[in-house]
C-alpha cells in the first residue's frame, strides 16, 4: 500500500497552491441562524467570549474532509436548537482555473440524510472534496494527547493519515465492521468452518492496508520532523508505531504479511473469544512520541513540552501534507495560542506563515493575536453574528 502522492522536490515548488476561503455561507448551523461571511486575508482571527460561536466555525469548514469534524460530533447535534433539524454549509474557495464552491448540509427527513455539492452539483461523498482542498485542525482536546489512551492517539494519526489519502478513512470504517464481524461469529461459538474463515480473510487484507497506510505516514513524519526543529521552540519528536503489523509492514510482502495475521487470528480464536474480543492487530496498537532532543517520552515531559511536542508535530504534518498533496491544507487552529508566553506565541505565528496556508484561529482574548493584527484579519464573534475589526 502506498499513500497517493509523493513528496515533491524543489523543482515541483511553483506548482503549489494554497486553499484560501473566499466566502462562508452558514444556515441552522450550531449558533448559527443565517450567516454570510466573505474573506480576503491569509490569516483570519475569531475573537468573542467563551461560547459565542468561535468553534463553531471552525467545525463548519473542518466538514470540508473525511470523518465527523473537528468535534466528531454527531450530524444532527450540528443543527440549531429550535432550527429544522437540519443545517447547511457553502464555501466558495479559490482554485487554479476559478473559484470552486463546496456545499455539504444534513437533513434528518431524506435519504441518505448528509448531502454534498461541488459547483452547486451534487456528488456522493465528502472524497469528491479532496483535489479541492485538505483541511488540517489542532484543538485543545488533543493536549492529553500523549497521557491519554492509545486509542485517542490511533484516532489522531488517522487523521493525520486521512489529509494525505482521502480513502483511508473508509478503510479504517471498514476494518472496525470486519472486526465486529468476526468478534460476533466467535461470540457464537464458531471456531471453525467457512464463515470465520472468510471473516478472518477480510480481516487480515484490511488490516494490512490500514497499517501499511500509517507506517508509511508516520515513516514520512518522523523523517520530516527530524529534519525541522522549528528554532527548538517546537522541538523535533520521535515517533514510532507499536504493532507487530505496523513494525513489519514496510518491509515485508503484503501478501505474506496477510498470511501471518490470519494464522495469528486462527490460532488465538478461543482467547480472543473468551476476551470478546480480537486482541492482536492495528485496532490494538499505539502512537509512540518522544522528545527528541531529550530523548524522553513525551508522556514524561512536562505540560508545555507536551503542548510544544503536539505544535511542532502539527506544523510538520501540515508541511507534508503540502509537500504530497502540492496544496498548502486550510489549517484550523483552536485556542492554542493562549496557552503560550509572547515568544511561543510569536515563533508559532512565524512558523504558521512559513506554510503558505490560509490559517483561522480563534481566543477569547484579543491581545494574544497582538503580533499579526496588521496582516490579519481580525473577526469578533457574538450570538451567532461576526464583524470584522480590523482591516488588514
Amino acid at each position: 500500500m502506498r499513500l497517493h502522492g509523493d513528496v515533491m522536490d524543489s523543482s515541483s515548488q511553483h506548482s503549489l497552491r494554497s486553499t484560501h476561503v473566499r466566502r462562508v455561507h452558514l444556515t441552522d448551523f450550531r449558533s448559527y441562524s443565517q450567516l454570510d461571511l466573505a474573506i480576503e486575508a491569509p490569516i483570519i482571527v475569531l475573537t468573542g467570549e467563551n461560547g459565542a460561536g468561535k468553534t463553531n466555525m471552525l467545525e463548519a469548514l473542518s466538514l470540508f474532509t473525511g470523518g465527523r469534524g473537528l468535534r466528531r460530533a454527531e450530524l444532527a447535534s450540528m443543527a440549531r436548537q429550535n432550527g429544522a433539524g437540519g443545517w447547511a454549509i457553502s464555501i466558495e474557495i479559490d482554485h487554479p482555473f476559478g473559484p470552486l464552491q463546496l456545499g455539504t448540509g444534513f437533513d434528518p427527513h431524506v435519504t441518505p440524510p448528509r448531502k454534498y455539492r461541488l459547483n452547486r452539483e451534487p456528488v456522493g461523498s465528502v472524497r469528491a472534496f479532496a483535489e479541492s482542498m485538505r483541511v488540517v485542525w489542532l484543538t485543545p482536546s488533543m493536549d492529553g494527547l500523549f497521557m491519554g489512551a492509545a486509542g485517542d492517539r490511533r484516532r489522531f494519526l488517522d487523521r493525520l493519515v486521512l489529509a494525505l489519502d482521502a480513502d483511508h478513512g473508509s478503510r479504517v470504517s471498514s476494518l472496525e465492521r470486519a472486526l465486529r464481524n468476526r468478534n460476533r461469529l466467535l461470540e457464537d461459538g464458531q471456531r471453525t468452518g467457512p464463515w470465520i474463515d472468510a471473516a478472518e480473510r477480510e480481516l487480515a487484507e484490511l488490516a494490512i492496508a490500514v497499517a501499511a497506510a500509517r507506517a508509511e505516514t508516520i515513516g514520512r513524519l518522523a523523517a520530516l520532523t527530524q529534519a525541522r526543529g522549528y528554532d527548538d521552540v517546537f522541538p523535533w519528536a520521535h515517533v514510532h508505531l507499536q504493532g507487530e503489523l505496523e513494525e513489519r509492514v514496510l518491509s515485508e510482502p503484503a501478501l505474506g504479511l496477510e498470511d501471518h495475521y490470519r494464522a495469528l487470528l486462527r490460532d488465538n480464536r478461543s482467547r480472543d473469544a473468551a476476551a470478546g474480543r480480537t486482541l492482536i492487530g492495528p485496532h490494538a496498537s499505539d502512537l509512540l512520541v518522544a522528545h527528541g532532543p531529550k530523548n524522553m517520552p513525551a508522556a514524561q515531559c512536562s505540560t508545555g513540552e507536551q503542548k510544544a511536542l503536539l505544535v511542532g508535530l502539527f506544523l510538520a504534518h501540515a508541511q507534508l501534507v503540502t509537500q504530497m498533496s502540492g496544496m498548502a491544507p486550510l489549517v484550523l487552529i483552536d485556542e492554542v495560542a493562549a496557552h503560550f508566553d509572547p515568544r511561543r506565541r510569536a515563533a508559532l505565528y512565524h512558523a504558521l506563515e512559513l506554510l503558505g496556508a490560509q490559517i483561522w484561529l480563534t481566543g477569547a482574548d484579543p491581545e494574544a493575536f497582538a503580533q499579526i493584527t496588521a496582516h490579519a484579519h481580525i473577526l469578533h464573534v457574538e450570538q451567532g453574528q461576526i464583524r470584522l475589526q480590523n482591516q488588514a
